[in-house]
């Protein structure tokens, strides 16, 4: 099959050949956080049917942004993973999200919250000019089923699945009213007060995090308009 091509001599032009179709971002993002073995992929974007999945994996690897790997362990099962060259789309896939979260509003029924997308997410609104000298653990509880944790250490962030063995603060979002405590909308105490979280801990916390991970407002929709 002949590839797309845009007909641009345009570095952003041939990124998007390489990574603008459906599906290939998304295969990215969950290749960030490490190697994935086909099925493990299938869980985490559970509407993508499995012929295209085979085509996006079989494309990136092509343009060598994603490797295969043969595991060493007894199964020899084989896993996906980024290349050098993949890994240098972690800050650009970051910015991309933050940008995309200034537009997000409720989520639709049927709209998935994967585990990968809450690990993400600690890494895409940790505002590190927020951080220094900061030290201080933070577990997110999803339900039962979904836990992930940040630390943060003199304005650098780690951030996991599962619980944290000593967090400063846990915090269980209550719906998607905790969109609205990362953007600005409410402050600590107004989530507190109207259950958008639960926490246990020191309110004070709380306060912390909504410092250091945070959504910028979206600008108006007239903005960056030329007028004559």
């Amino acid at each position: 099959m002949t590839a797309r091509t845009y007909g641009q001599f345009c570095g952003l032009a041939r990124a998007l050949e390489i990574i603008g179709e459906r599906w290939s971002l998304l295969v990215i993002r969950d290749l960030v956080l490490g190697p994935k073995r086909f099925d493990e992929l299938r869980h985490g974007l559970p509407k993508i049917p499995t012929s295209i999945l085979s085509t996006r994996l079989n494309e990136l690897e092509r343009h060598g942004v994603v490797q295969r790997r043969v595991l060493s362990q007894l199964d020899a099962g084989v896993v996906y993973e980024l290349t050098e060259y993949g890994n240098d789309l972690d800050q650009i896939l970051l910015q991309l999200g933050l940008w995309g979260a200034r537009s997000l509003t409720d989520p639709a029924v049927d709209d998935l919250f994967t585990l990968d997308a809450a690990i993400l997410s600690l890494y895409t609104t940790f505002q590190p000019d927020e951080a220094h000298g900061v030290h201080g653990s933070f577990e997110l509880r999803y339900g039962d089923q979904m836990i992930v944790h940040a630390v943060v250490e003199d304005g650098a962030v780690t951030a996991g699945e599962g619980p944290h063995p000593d967090p400063d603060i846990v915090i269980e979002p209550r719906g998607p009213l905790m969109l609205k405590l990362l953007n600005g909308e409410l402050d600590a105490t107004s989530a507190l007060t109207c259950g958008a979280v639960a926490i246990k801990g020191d309110p004070a916390h709380l306060e912390l995090f909504t410092r250091l991970f945070h959504i910028p407002s979206a600008p108006s929709k007239a903005e960056g308009l030329v007028t004559h």
